[in-house]
């Protein structure tokens, strides 16, 4: 469909959700929002880019009700209102859309589905092909033979065949299909229990909604009975689904016309907005880098080729480098190739390892390795790659030591803005220089499908890999200079997270040693435990119910037992989140045994049964994989396996660390900062009651009860210190009066009295957290003892609630993050002593506020006296650092 017969109409509406939703956290300089304007405008260029067309209309929804509002009142009720961010950057898209020189369209009382509808009708009509930019499922009732679909984000078109093979039906019982599902998004009620298939199904069998219903009485089971309940509604669901292709509109197809592109506008509105690259295009800044896809890669195949590109980055002053695996798991991936590049626009993919019929001949992987290791070992020229822990994880299977490590474009994001979503090359790619990468999935497939990336053709492997060199080295190019005017943040990159990397990679290849046979013993037990509880819940409900089901305890627990319901799905139905049942089970015993079963049940999959299997053959130990660039507030997370979930407090939890065990002759040994957040809170605060009560070493929690309850610390009881421990925590995480009264089962009014008293004799702390929230509406973030900024894009919207999470997270943050930043700092710390004397010393694990190490049993002593003296050295705050070290014949007794 190109040319001038075609109009091609873009759902403006679906791609400023999209466009929102894939950048949330983009602002300018200024803190305003651009994400949602940069992600339409994006998606509009490449769309005209794909499609030379000069009819076109963006058609967006018109503020105000419609006439489907009339038909049914609790149309959309379940929509959220609209995020302020989102919300601010509507006008400015639609003056830039304008000044592209593309028509716009609202028209009230209507959706832009029906605008777009009757568009794509009447050009039809006309002789004229329609092609409708959307990602709104509803649009695909319009699919004809003169009109088609295109999804630019998934890059697919849909014709109609296409249509049947993604719903099951062709585009004419669209309609149908939608009215049985219904549309939880837009509060279309559907039947009941009828999903995608059963809809799909029916209507392939019945022919048609009205042979359906007709046909009602004679469809058997739960799903007939569904059918027949919901009969009284499906007239209003088709009605409310169908797309209306009958809008009085003054425009016609063949009006609907390019004109130039105001330059002077776009040329203002990016310069507002902060988008350099378009801006340089207009000339209103140096000129661009060349595009991804006018970039020159090479393909690597004779050892002349090689040595030329070897001279070639040793002469550069910085280089980009990344590997190709046949595995995620570092410790069992294999180089299948590698790819560099020293200038934008430019790339080189050197494979080593495809395996396939009829793969060309490549270098031998061994010698290529022997002739790259002086240059990748040595620590100029510098090096810069995305997510660089991993190849240098990866080279370390070779024997290679990977040194000059310069930067990281992930990290760089990260330190930028923790909380933006994904901090990927493909969606940094996207977010920053506009350009869709080459994903993954594109030359592996997908799903069951998908083959290894040694076994993809090279000429596809080679554009895919030298592209990853050439985005990686392009990001850098332009968040360098980003973080470069943030001095905290350039800071923070510099001293902490890049230094933390080798550390990081370094922890992972030495793993952990457990003890499987325990497990296995405990994997027993718990299933022990586990079918008693299930015995227990069905006595308690009176009969027997599957406890991994959502639906049937909804059924026992609101149903059949008539509990309050505290909290609703999306659908309307009552929810049995974790929150809730644990509210319910203050005051119902069902509740309780159910959150039981479900923590028991997730360590023994989890932990009891899957941490033997994750044993590495080679090795004999457990390799987790650390994540920097995951938690906003900066802490590390872990994953296969995730070492920060399993419990301490319980004995089950206590039992999976007791299988977390030294190599012979050695020992477990534990560091743990003491009470770390409250003493940061201490330092950030500068309250004197705080201050001296740290200074002088005191229990700071029977201290706070002394202070709140007016005795002695000596008549403190054990229920103060409880109650006062309640409120020291429960502030830093931004507890209200409601929640203290929960934890501590008294009326909501004394937990107030507490917090009040708490407040007068702590007045620093009262002060701090006034002065932070004032400052976070006023900046827009938080800031970290070290520099660390945590950014709160709702902290100004409208919509109380979340207005109010905003403002706890921006008391927490503070402290979360100190934290985070002390335990990396201490880390790196300890690997520079390890590194330095080679002591009979491994650090193994990180999680939360500890570090654990296997240390040989005459060497205990000593390396308890360097790890407090490495850790308590980190930083000076205003009340003394406290490292808590323990030691044992397994984590559990070392903690």
């Amino acid at each position: 469909m190109t040319g001038h017969k075609v109009l091609v109409l873009v759902d403006g509406s679906s791609y400023l959700y999209r466009a929102f939703h894939a950048m949330p956290n983009l602002n300018n300089s200024r803190n305003e929002p651009t994400g949602a304007v940069y992600g339409v405008v994006n998606m509009l260029r490449r769309l005209l880019k794909d499609h030379d067309t000069q009819h076109i209309a963006v058609v967006f929804d018109a503020p105000g009700k419609t006439f489907r509002d009339d038909l049914y009142p609790a149309y959309k009720a379940n929509r959220s209102a609209m995020p302020d961010p989102l919300r601010e950057q509507i006008p400015i898209l639609h003056d830039t859309i304008r000044a592209l020189g593309l028509p716009l369209l609202m028209i009230e009382g209507v959706e832009a589905d029906d605008v777009i509808g009757t568009l794509a009708q009447a050009a039809h009509r006309a002789g004229m092909q329609a092609l409708i930019s959307t990602g709104d499922k509803d649009m695909a009732q319009l699919v004809n033979q003169g009109i088609e679909i295109v999804d630019t984000m998934k890059d697919v078109r849909y014709d109609r065949e296409k249509i049947v093979e993604k719903f099951g039906v062709p585009p004419e019982r669209i309609v149908e299909y939608l009215a049985l599902i219904g549309d939880t998004s837009d509060n279309i009620p559907g039947v009941s229990g009828v999903g995608p298939k059963t809809a799909a199904k029916w209507l392939n069998e019945y022919g048609s909604l009205d042979q359906l219903v007709a046909h009602a009485a004679d469809i058997p089971g739960k799903a007939g009975e569904n059918l027949r309940n919901g009969l009284a509604v499906l007239p209003l669901s088709r009605e409310l689904a169908t797309i209306r292709c009958d809008v009085p509109l003054d425009v016609t197809p063949a009006g609907l016309t390019r004109t130039e592109p105001n330059v002077a506008a776009l040329r203002d509105l990016f310069r507002r907005l902060e988008f350099k690259t378009w801006l340089a295009e207009l000339g209103g800044a140096s000129a661009p880098l060349p595009a991804a896809a006018s970039a020159h890669y090479q393909t690597i195949w004779t050892e002349a080729e090689l040595d030329a590109w070897i001279a070639r980055l040793k002469k550069a002053e910085l280089y980009a480098v990344d590997t190709e695996t046949t595995d995620l798991d570092v410790m069992n991936a294999e180089i299948v190739g590698l790819s560099f590049t020293d200038r934008a626009g430019e790339g080189a993919y050197l494979p080593v390892a495809h395996r396939y019929p009829d793969a060309p001949a490549q270098l031998d992987r061994d010698t290529v390795l022997r002739k790259l290791k002086p240059l990748l070992e040595d620590k100029h020229p510098r090096k810069v790659g995305q997510n660089l822990k991993y190849d240098l994880n990866v080279l370390a299977n070779y024997g290679i030591a990977l040194a000059g490590i310069a930067h990281d474009t992930m990290l760089e994001s990260y330190v930028l803005d923790s909380t933006a979503s994904r901090h990927d090359m493909d969606s940094l790619a996207l977010k920053y220089l506009g350009h869709k990468t080459i994903h993954y999935e594109d030359v592996t497939g997908k799903g069951k499908a998908q083959i290894n990336f040694s076994e993809v053709p090279i000429d596809q492997a080679a554009r895919y890999a030298a592209e990853d060199a050439d985005i990686t080295l392009r990001l850098h190019e332009h968040l360098g200079p980003r973080l470069d005017a943030i001095p905290s943040l350039a800071k923070l990159y510099r001293e902490i997270e890049l230094p933390l990397v080798p550390v990081l990679a370094h922890m992972e290849r030495e793993g952990v040693k457990i003890d499987a046979s325990m497990l296995r013993a405990q994997s027993s037990e718990l299933a022990r435990k586990m079918l008693t509880l299930e015995q227990e819940a069905h006595q308690l409900a009176g009969q027997t119910f599957n406890m991994a089901s959502p639906m049937q305890i909804q059924e026992i627990l609101f149903g059949k037992l008539k509990l309050p319901v505290l909290k609703k799905t999306p659908k309307g139905q009552p929810s049995t989140a974790e929150e809730v049942l644990a509210e319910l089970a203050l005051d119902y015993p069902l509740p309780r045994v159910i959150l039981d079963h479900r923590s028991i049940a997730k360590l023994k999959s989890t932990y009891a049964d899957k941490l033997p299997e994750m044993v590495n053959a080679r090795t004999g130990r457990v390799h987790t994989s650390y994540h920097q660039a995951v938690a906003a507030t900066g802490r590390l997370s872990s994953s296969d396996p995730n070492l920060q979930n399993i419990p301490v407090r319980t004995e089950e939890g206590r039992r999976i660390r007791q299988a977390f065990v030294p190599e012979s002759g050695f020992k477990i040994v534990s560091a743990d900062y003491s009470q770390i957040e409250l003493r940061i809170m201490a330092h950030l605060s500068q309250d004197a009651g705080l201050l001296k009560a740290f200074a002088s070493g005191e229990d700071i929690h029977r201290a706070t009860a002394a202070e709140v309850f007016g005795f002695t610390p000596e008549q403190v009881t054990d229920d103060q210190r409880r109650s006062a421990k309640a409120i020291n925590f429960g502030l830093i995480y931004g507890m209200s009066a409601f929640g203290l009264a929960q934890q501590l089962k008294i009326e909501r009014a004394a937990a107030q009295q507490y917090i009040d008293l708490y407040f007068a004799r702590y007045p620093g702390v009262k002060a701090f957290m006034d002065r932070t929230r004032a400052q976070a509406h006023e900046d827009g973030y938080v800031e970290t003892v070290f520099g660390r900024r945590l950014y709160l894009p709702e902290i100004n919207v409208s919509n109380q609630n979340r207005r109010q999470y905003a403002e706890r997270t921006a008391i927490n943050a503070p402290m979360q993050g100190t934290a985070a930043d002390l335990i990396k700092l201490a880390m790196i710390a300890v690997d520079r002593w390890l590194r330095a004397e080679r002591p009979p010393v491994r650090m193994i694990m990180q999680v939360h506020d500890e570090l654990v190490f296997e240390v040989r049993e005459d060497f205990v002593e000593q390396a308890k006296k360097e790890i407090q003296k490495h850790m308590t050295g980190v930083a000076s705050l205003a009340v003394p650092l406290v490292v808590d070290i323990g030691v044992g014949d397994n984590w559990d007794q070392a903690h």
